[in-house]
């Protein structure tokens, strides 16, 4: 049987157990007559405290209500209780009762305790989220009361597909597990998902719920750059050059270039742009930028100024 069980309250609660017989007293269990168990609380001594007994399978009337729902004839000693309150929480101890052969494993116990709020789900992530590259995103909830197990849902800022299943823990205890898969993008990094779990209860439900921000790894997106001051500047001061990325993990490095030649000719609305020159191939050159030998574009007052100049 488990350590613990976390149950609701007002809800059923399955604990898994099963049973062996040691080898010098195998010839003690009769599997072809009536085996019965009994649930002790507390103390596993049953002669001490026969008041800690809550349930035998063999008794028409209990203090708890449930039934041994495993084959005991199998060893399997399984059991449900049904309408658990908070007063369920303690230690219990199981006992076999098969004439002549009467046995309490006193080493192992199993640990109740009821609340009256679930569990919030457990979101696991497989491998690393990358931008267009397919991921399944897992969705754990513990099921203790199989036969109403809680349904979970998901919330993500796109479109996705979910797989849902009941499967059996290493305890033998349930637990309900949802697969979502989907594809996601550098517009998803650091959004909200939330997995929520329902559990039934009587008539009502009891919900909890697990958020968890996306880490998307994706390139460099929306780099620009740009020139400070942005008014004309005159040959030989100083500009600041900012470029910027976004990018996760963050960009560390930056390379500057500039290009020359003929990139492409500019053409007035409605007309066809020029066809550049055969001998002015497109050039990129990396390195640094030196303001201090541009010149710029002496105006035709400028060049009176200079000629009137020269006269004199």
């Amino acid at each position: 049987m488990p350590d613990r069980l976390d149950v609701l309250t007002g809800s059923c609660m399955q604990i898994p157990c099963s049973f062996d017989i040691p080898d010098q007293h195998k010839y003690k269990f009769n599997t072809t007559i009536l085996t019965s168990g009994v649930w002790m609380k507390e103390n596993p001594y049953f002669g001490g405290r026969p008041d800690s007994v809550i349930f035998n399978s063999s008794e028409t009337v209990n203090r708890f209500q449930g039934k041994i729902t495993g084959n005991m004839s199998q060893k399997n000693c399984t059991t449900v209780f049904f309408n658990v309150t908070t007063s369920y929480t303690n230690r219990y101890f199981f006992r076999i009762e098969s004439q002549p052969f009467l046995a309490t494993d006193t080493d192992k116990s199993v640990d109740i305790v009821v609340r009256d709020l679930p569990s919030s789900p457990i979101i696991t992530v497989s491998g690393e989220v990358k931008e267009g590259t397919s991921v399944s995103l897992n969705c754990s909830a513990v099921a203790p009361c199989p036969e109403y197990p809680p349904e979970l849902t998901w919330t993500l800022p796109t479109q996705f597909t979910t797989e849902n299943q009941l499967q059996e823990n290493p305890d033998q205890t349930k637990s309900v597990l949802s697969t979502v898969t989907f594809t996601p993008s550098y517009l998803h990094h650091e959004k909200n998902i939330t997995c929520t779990a329902v559990y039934p209860v009587g008539t009502s439900n009891k919900t909890a719920e697990h958020n968890m921000m996306l880490n998307v790894s994706f390139s460099p997106k929306d780099t620009s750059a740009s020139i400070s001051p942005a008014d004309p500047v005159l040959v030989g001061s100083c500009v600041n050059l900012t470029c910027s990325s976004t990018a996760n993990p963050s960009v560390t490095n930056f390379t500057w270039f500039k290009i020359s030649g003929v990139c492409a000719n500019q053409a007035t609305a409605g007309e066809e742009p020029e066809e550049p020159a055969e001998d002015q191939p497109e050039e990129i050159q990396y390195g640094d930028i030196d303001f201090s030998k541009l010149q710029t574009k002496e105006t035709p007052a400028a060049a009176q100024d200079r000629v009137q100049g020269q006269e004199k």
